[in-house]
C-alpha cells in the first residue's frame, strides 16, 4: 500500500518536473517576449520622438517659407513700384529732351533775331557815325517847314530812339532769357538723369535681394520636401514598430494562456492525486474493519500517509488559497488616499517587521520574476483554480526565491517582505486578478472575495 502510493507520488513528480522543464523553458520565451517588448517600446518611443523633432523641423520650414514669400512678395510689391518710377522718368526724361529740342529751336530763332539786331544796331551805328551823331537829329528837326513839319519830325525823331532803345532792350531781355532757359532744361535733365539712375540702381538691387530670396526659398522647399520623406520614413517604422509591439503583446497573451492551461491540468493532476488518496485511505479503512489482526497495522501505517498528506505550515490554510504573508493590513483594496490625494488601491497591503516570508497563495506557475521602479522585486503568477483562471501579484518583495516558468504550491516561500521599488515601509502589496494581468488592472478584484485575511 505505501509502495503505491509511493509510486503515484513518484509518478505526479515526474508529471510535475516534466511540466516544469517546459513550462521554464516556454516562460523563458514569455520573460524574452516582455524584453522584446520593452525594447520595441523603447524604440517607437525614440521613433516618435524623432516624428516630433521632424513635424517641428517642417512646421518651422513652412513658416520660414511664409516669411520669405512675404518678403518675395515686398520686394515684388518695391520692383514693381520701381519700374513704374524708372517709365515716369524716363517719360519725364523724353518730354525733357523734347523740351529742349524745342527749345533749341526756340533758341535758334533767338539767335537768329539776335543776330538780325545785331546787324540792324551795326547799322545804325554806321550811318550815326556817318551823319555826325546826334547832330543829325538837330538838323533834321531845323529844316521843318512848319510847325506841323517840326512835331512830325520831333515824333519821327523819338520814334527812331525809342526804336534803337527797344531793340537794345530786347536784345537784352532775350539774351537774358536763352541763358536762364538753357540753364534750367539742363539742371531739370541733369536731375531727371540722376533719378533715374538711382531708380536703376535700386531695381538692380531689389532684383539681386529678390533673386537670392527666391534662391532661399527653393532650398527651403528641397529641405521641406526632405523632412517629409524623412517622416514618412519614420512614420512607416513607427507602424511598423506598432505591429511588432501588437504582435508581441499577441504572443505573450498566448504563452500566459498556455501557461495558464498548465496551471490548470496541474490542478487537475493535483485534485486526481487528492481522489486517488481519498480512495487509497478509503480502502485502508474497509481493511482495518475486515480484519482486527490488521487494524493496527493498517492504523500503524495510515498515519504516516495521513501526515505526508498534510505537509503544509502551520500558516497555510485549507483550501485553494491561502494568505500569502502574516502581519497587520494597512491598506485594503479600493479608493484611498495617498500623499493627500485620493487614488485606487488593487490590492491589500501587509506590514510586518523583521525577516518575514512570503508564500504562493494557491497552486500555479511563475510568469514573471523581476524589478520594476514602482513593483521593486515581485512576481506574477498564474493559477487554475476550478477550472478559472487567476494571476497574483506580489510586490515590494525585498528579495524573490523563484524564477519565470517555475511551477509553486500553494504555502511554498517564494519570497521576503521588503522595502522596494515604490514603498514607503516595509509591506506586501498583493494583488488578485480574476483572468490575466494587464496594466489597466480591468481584471482587479477584493482578495478577501478568496482568502481570508
Amino acid at each position: 500500500m505505501n509502495r503505491k502510493y509511493f509510486v503515484s507520488l513518484s509518478i505526479a513528480a515526474v508529471l510535475t518536473i516534466g511540466g516544469l522543464g517546459t513550462s521554464a523553458s516556454a516562460h523563458s520565451s514569455v520573460d524574452d517576449l516582455k524584453k522584446q517588448q520593452d525594447d520595441v517600446s523603447s524604440k517607437k518611443e525614440e521613433v516618435n520622438g524623432k516624428i516630433d523633432s521632424k513635424k517641428s523641423e517642417i512646421n518651422d520650414n513652412i513658416s520660414k517659407q511664409k516669411d520669405i514669400q512675404e518678403q518675395i512678395d515686398v520686394l515684388g510689391k518695391q520692383l514693381n513700384d520701381t519700374e513704374s518710377k524708372i517709365k515716369d522718368k524716363e517719360k519725364e526724361i523724353d518730354d525733357t529732351t523734347a523740351e529742349i529740342n524745342k527749345l533749341k529751336e526756340e533758341i535758334e530763332v533767338l539767335k537768329q533775331k539776335i543776330e538780325e539786331r545785331n546787324e540792324l544796331l551795326k547799322e545804325r551805328a554806321r550811318a550815326i557815325q556817318e551823319k555826325g551823331g546826334s547832330a543829325n537829329y538837330v538838323d533834321v528837326l531845323l529844316g521843318a517847314d512848319s510847325f506841323g513839319d517840326f512835331v512830325n519830325r520831333v515824333t519821327a525823331v523819338n520814334t527812331i530812339v525809342s526804336a534803337d532803345k527797344k531793340i537794345m532792350d530786347e536784345q537784352k531781355r532775350d539774351q537774358a532769357e536763352l541763358e536762364k532757359k538753357q540753364k534750367q532744361v539742363e539742371e531739370k535733365l541733369a536731375s531727371l538723369e540722376k533719378d533715374k539712375a538711382s531708380l536703376q540702381t535700386l531695381k538692380k538691387e531689389l532684383d539681386s535681394q529678390k533673386a537670392e530670396k527666391a534662391s532661399l526659398f527653393k532650398q527651403l522647399e528641397k529641405q521641406q520636401k526632405s523632412l517629409e520623406v524623412e517622416k514618412a520614413d519614420l512614420q512607416q517604422e513607427s507602424d511598423e514598430l506598432s505591429k511588432r509591439e501588437k504582435s508581441i503583446e499577441g504572443e505573450i497573451q498566448a504563452e500566459q494562456e498556455r501557461l495558464a492551461e498548465l496551471a490548470r491540468k496541474q490542478e487537475e493532476e493535483r485534485k486526481r492525486q487528492e481522489a486517488e488518496a481519498a480512495k487509497k485511505r478509503a480502502a485502508e479503512q474497509a481493511a482495518a474493519q475486515s480484519s482486527a489482526s490488521s487494524s493496527s497495522s493498517a492504523s500503524a501505517s495510515s498515519a504516516p500517509a495521513k501526515s505526508a498528506a498534510a505537509a503544509p505550515a502551520p500558516t497555510v490554510s485549507s483550501g485553494a488559497w491561502t494568505r500569502p504573508a502574516s502581519g497587520a493590513i494597512t491598506t485594503n483594496f479600493g479608493t484611498d488616499i495617498l500623499n493627500g490625494k485620493p487614488r485606487m488601491h488593487w490590492g491589500i497591503d501587509v506590514a510586518a517587521r523583521g525577516s518575514v516570508p512570503i508564500v504562493a497563495a494557491a497552486d500555479g506557475i511563475v510568469i514573471r520574476s523581476e524589478y520594476s521602479s514602482s513593483y521593486g522585486n515581485v512576481v506574477y503568477m498564474t493559477h487554475s483554480i476550478n477550472g478559472k483562471t487567476f494571476t497574483t501579484v506580489y510586490a515590494h518583495m525585498s528579495s524573490a526565491l523563484v524564477g519565470n516558468g517555475q511551477s509553486v504550491k500553494k504555502g511554498q516561500q517564494i519570497g521576503y517582505m521588503g522595502d522596494t521599488g515604490y514603498s514607503f515601509g516595509q509591506h506586501l502589496h498583493f494583488e488578485l486578478h480574476a483572468g490575466p494581468w494587464n496594466a489597466a488592472k480591468s481584471n482587479a478584484v477584493n482578495p478577501r472575495q478568496y482568502i481570508n485575511f
